[in-house]
């Protein structure tokens, strides 16, 4: 028998050719570093600010007290007059001056301290001191507000007449008109009996 023909495929029984390397991938570039941010720039710091000056205390402006000035006897007015001109003058520091008829030998000053008082007196002719002490409202109240006369009298009340033409004389009342303050009277001294009408603040209550 004829042996069989065995074919062989080409490179049958030899080595296989080594396969080619595959060529080496290119190696990625590096990509690039990331530029650095740039750092912010600090804020500046805020100015501190400026502590407020402290405010100046006020002068209590609206507290006042009264003085009594004493004078030489009947130089009262004198006096006033005197302490008016330097008030115009701006040369004392006093709110006012106060003259009053039931409160003889002495000026009422309303100043701030008793320092003002002193200063606006010195050196006036018949200034003689003044009195220890500040006054009340209350003690010159009564000399301020002068109350009525004919608040004061009443129908066959005996009087004197204080002023005007039967100065002098006394009289009886008769009438009384209290929205005018006048009071009808009869003279006491007179040789007959005549009403007279008369301002009620010449009237002078007689008491027995």
């Amino acid at each position: 028998m004829s042996e069989p023909n065995y074919f062989t495929e080409p490179g049958y029984g030899q080595e296989k050719a080594a396969e080619p390397e595959k060529a080496a991938e290119p190696e990625k570039a590096a990509e690039p570093e990331k530029a650095a941010e740039p750092e912010k720039a600090a804020e500046p710091e805020k100015a501190a600010e400026p502590e407020k000056a402290a405010e100046p205390e006020t002068v209590d402006e609206g507290t006042s007290h009264l003085f009594a000035v004493k004078t030489t006897g009947g130089q009262e007015k004198i006096v006033m007059r005197l302490l008016e001109a330097r008030i115009k003058m701006e040369k004392i520091n006093i709110q006012s001056a106060v003259l009053l008829s039931d409160f003889k030998g002495y000026v009422v000053i309303e100043a701030q301290d008793p320092s003002a008082m002193f200063d606006a007196i010195q050196g006036i002719r018949h200034v003689r001191g003044h009195l220890r002490g500040e006054l009340t409202y209350d003690d010159i109240e009564k000399y301020l507000i002068k109350k009525s006369t004919v608040s004061e009298l009443a129908v066959e009340n005996t009087v004197e007449i204080i002023g005007g033409p039967f100065k002098g004389m006394k009289a009886t009342i008769t009438r009384l008109d209290q929205e005018k303050e006048e009071a009808t009277v009869v003279l006491s001294d007179a040789a007959y009996q005549l009403p007279v009408t008369i301002d009620a603040n010449y009237l002078k209550l007689v008491t027995a």
